[in-house]
């Protein structure tokens, strides 16, 4: 038996103890993995994590080659500290993983939004390092006319992301725009509808979210968010499928409806690398402004995400006529469900990875 048919993989996501007791490949939602894992000579085998059995999944890891991880920011009401501290522990004992938590707080964090927002992916944008610095310059760009997306540092599934504008401008002669404003406010959260809420309320729904190091992204909102969002999925640095999603979170009401009407996110329809109405963006991702991000951010292709998403939103088309677009975040903490183009490709970067370590 060669080298590489000994190498072992463990795949890391949540459940209770239950589900790590009776876990199999065959009754993980990661079987496509497991199965392109073993065409590759690799011995892969789940690993059900939770903050209650830490050391139960410490001595399983260290005991593998390598680690692929899917565990959300906030899984379960608990943030990730317990296990980035672990898995930075496996890390130093000689254990690949994907991905370090050290990659994460460079890449996966909204914060990525504002630091590579030159590169051509990029928008209006800032950053909120208190809750100061958002009640100063948030109504600024309100009473500007301007529709913000407000974004907390980290998450999923669209917790703490908010759509915000004024419910009627107060006039070009106004210079300051009081706290008992009203603004429409979207939370993009599954389930929620837009509020009429004065700026005073918005500012105390958003105060939770500066708690310890927490920051705040302020985007610009981009009207074509209507024709969707497209996910690029890629292993290291190259593209290996696409999602669309039509009806997105934040997607507006449909014509004649009330404003805080919202209709129910659609589902998202996932392609191969090589569907041609993609190949544009798949071009300037790979040639242009991952290889500026990684300069920018200090990742050498090696420390790439065995697997990670960029999802983009339709910028203003050129003079031309041509699709532009804008970063709306990267996913790299739990990057789940993905196309099935690209279950192959993660189990070839896990071989070549562990044959160099």
């Amino acid at each position: 038996m060669s080298q590489t048919t000994r190498r072992r993989v463990a795949l890391v996501y949540p459940g209770d103890r239950e589900a790590r007791r009776n876990a199999t490949p065959e009754n993980s939602r990661f079987l496509n993995v497991f199965q392109a894992l073993a065409a590759k000579g690799l011995n892969a085998e789940p690993a059900i994590y939770h903050d209650d059995f830490c050391d139960e999944l410490r001595r399983q890891l260290l005991q593998v080659d390598g680690v692929l991880v899917w565990v959300n920011p906030i899984e379960g009401g608990r943030d990730r500290s317990m296990l980035d501290a672990l898995l930075r522990e496996v890390a130093a004992a000689g254990v690949f993983v994907s991905t370090h938590p050290d990659i994460i707080l460079k890449l996966g964090t909204k914060e990525v939004l504002y630091r590579t927002r030159e590169l051509g992916w990029g928008s209006d944008i800032d950053l909120y390092a208190s809750f100061d610095d958002l009640r100063r310059e948030l109504p600024r760009k309100l009473l500007a006319g301007q529709v913000r997306v407000l974004k907390q540092y980290r998450g999923q599934s669209g917790d703490g992301v908010w759509r915000v504008e004024l419910v009627e401008n107060p006039g070009a002669r106004a210079t300051s725009l009081p706290e008992e404003a009203l603004v429409h406010a979207r939370h993009a959260k599954r389930g929620a509808v837009e509020a009429k809420i004065t700026l005073r309320e918005f500012f105390a729904l958003c105060e939770r979210y500066f708690a310890g190091a927490g920051k705040m992204i302020d985007q610009l909102y981009q009207p074509r968010l209507p024709e969707g969002m497209i996910r690029c999925y890629l292993v290291h640095d190259r593209v290996e499928g696409f999602g669309h999603q039509a009806i997105n979170a934040l997607y507006p009401a449909p014509p004649g409806a009330p404003r805080e009407s919202a209709l129910p996110p659609g589902p998202r329809l996932y392609h191969p690398p090589t569907v041609p109405a993609f190949q544009p963006l798949k071009h300037r991702l790979e040639n242009e402004w991952l290889p500026a991000a990684q300069r920018l951010l200090g990742i050498p292709r090696e420390q790439l995400p065995v697997l990670w998403d960029c999802d983009f939103m339709f910028g203003p088309k050129t003079a031309a006529g041509e699709d532009t677009y804008v970063l709306c975040e990267i996913n790299v903490s739990s990057v789940s469900p993905f196309p099935e183009s690209a279950a192959a490709p993660i189990a070839r970067a896990m071989r070549e990875r562990l044959q160099r370590s």
